[in-house]
């Protein structure tokens, strides 16, 4: 079995390392951060410092997806989770009735997830890897540098440096690191060479908050978790132990808009969304909480099918991050650990080379497209947002997967398949490119969103936006 040294103890590094470490591999899991694993959700929420996570206390969610590769994987640290207040939420549930009429249709039953806090999942996830076999967390532990040789002509990764000057020898390197992966850095400092990266701002900035019921029930949604509202979008995100995530989506290029930093303004803004008002209706728990500067970003350690070096696998948000207002950060990071898993009980003992190949196929396979059609998505909303702000009417898509995606939010809503397909992609589960590619589909979409009217959610207009804000 092998020695894998997985750097980050996020979600992915402890779940990544607890499925490692199953399957007989010797697990070491370094994080940076020094806090030790809280004793209860409470005070993971209340006391629990993470400053290698920015969105630590900002609205979270577990995509289906990301339910069903814990419960075949991790079964033990999902019920864990529902022990410890998750809430079940039944995606289908939100559907308006004349969808889901007569009987459940086979395979219902995989959009059900199970929601909670990121500090709350984060506690349960860290507590249960502290207590895995095969696992040694080392909280502290600050890598300074990979450890490298030659193999073959190509750089390998033997393992890290510590800033205590300890150095771990692995048969692989796990980066986990998320976002703020200084992956680039040591590779420029080892004068290896430069990461194949695309990178741009998402161009969005939320502000959001907690709130708690006082009877431990969560609000009805009357309508998506994600609603767009013209120039802003609301999120609003069941949880836990009856608290619930709320936070208002803006264009960070629209300056009216940064207003909703206020508290009172941002519940004014709320209270206009005749839909929507009624998630203020509990205590707040937690500041109001702004975060913007976020990037879509998308790396790849192999060009022309030759790696830039081996030893290293890219996990999560260390390989690719998106705008996060679709939720589906967690479980992707999930469903490439799954794949992670799988890799490497097929392909590390073939050799450096072949590991390095079979992962980046995978990869580009399984996770990419997901990579593709946010970034892609949130374009198009921003082009939107742009137009009404401005006073015009958004013109019509070029892309024929936007042209698609757009009439599909109208046709879904008149037929219960179109619906499932849209929420499967929604759930993480099939991309809507494959969707679109069956056959005759655009077709069908394209029809029956021409026989109806585009659903406008109720809402402030531009001006009275405005004027709530001045």
């Amino acid at each position: 079995m092998a020695r894998i040294v997985v750097l980050g103890g996020g979600v992915c590094g402890l779940a990544g390392g607890m499925m490692l470490a199953r399957d007989g591999h010797e697990v070491t899991v370094l994080e940076r951060d020094v806090a030790p694993v809280p004793g209860s959700v409470e005070e993971a929420w209340e006391q629990w410092s993470r400053d290698g996570v920015t969105q630590f206390r900002l609205a979270h969610f577990l995509q289906p997806a990301g339910r069903a590769v814990l419960e075949e994987e991790l079964p033990d640290v999902l019920e864990a989770l529902v022990s410890a207040g998750a809430m079940r939420l039944d995606l289908l549930g939100l559907a308006p009735p004349n969808l889901t009429e007569g009987a459940p249709r086979a395979g219902d039953e995989r959009f059900v997830t199970y929601t909670a806090r990121r500090p709350v999942f984060e506690q349960v996830l860290g507590k249960a890897a502290a207590e895995e076999r095969g696992v040694e967390v080392r909280r502290g532990a600050v890598v300074k540098e990979l450890t490298m040789h030659l193999g073959n002509g190509t750089p390998h990764v033997s393992g890290v440096r510590l800033d205590s000057g300890e150095t771990l020898h692995a048969d692989l390197v796990v980066d986990a690191m998320g976002r703020r992966s200084p992956l680039p850095r040591w590779l420029s400092d080892a004068n290896i060479g430069t990461l194949h990266e695309e990178s741009e701002d998402s161009g969005f900035i939320y502000y959001g908050r907690y709130f708690r019921s006082a009877d431990g029930t969560t609000p009805q949604p009357f309508g998506p978790l994600l609603a767009p509202m013209g120039t802003f979008s609301i999120l609003t995100l069941p949880a836990d132990n009856g608290t619930w995530a709320v936070a208002l989506v803006t264009s960070s290029g629209d300056q009216p808009l940064k207003r909703m930093r206020d508290p009172d303004l941002w519940t004014a803004v709320m209270e206009a969304c005749p839909l929507h008002a009624h998630w203020l209706q509990g205590e707040p728990i937690g500041a109001l909480e702004a975060m913007g500067g976020m990037i879509d970003r998308y790396r790849r350690p192999i060009s022309d099918g030759r790696p830039l070096l081996t030893g290293i696998a890219l996990l999560g948000d260390a390989w690719a991050c998106t705008n996060p207002s679709l939720g589906r950060g967690i479980s992707l990071g999930l469903l490439h650990t799954k794949c992670l898993r799988e890799v490497v009980g097929s392909h590390l003992d073939e050799g450096p080379l072949e590991f390095t190949q079979a992962w980046d196929a995978v990869t580009e396979a399984q996770l990419t497209p997901w990579y593709r059609e946010t970034v892609a998505e949130d374009r198009d909303r921003l082009h939107e947002i742009d137009a009404l702000r401005n006073g015009l009417e958004p013109a019509p898509p070029s892309e024929r997967a936007s042209v698609l995606r757009g009439a599909l939010l109208t046709a879904m809503l008149h037929d219960p398949e179109l619906f499932r397909a849209y929420l499967s992609s929604r759930s993480v589960f099939t991309p809507l490119s494959e969707t679109f590619a069956q056959d005759g589909m655009p077709e069908r979409i394209l029809e029956l969103a021409g026989q109806h009217e585009r659903l406008v959610l109720p809402g402030p207009s531009r001006e009275e936006l405005l004027a709530l804000l001045a």
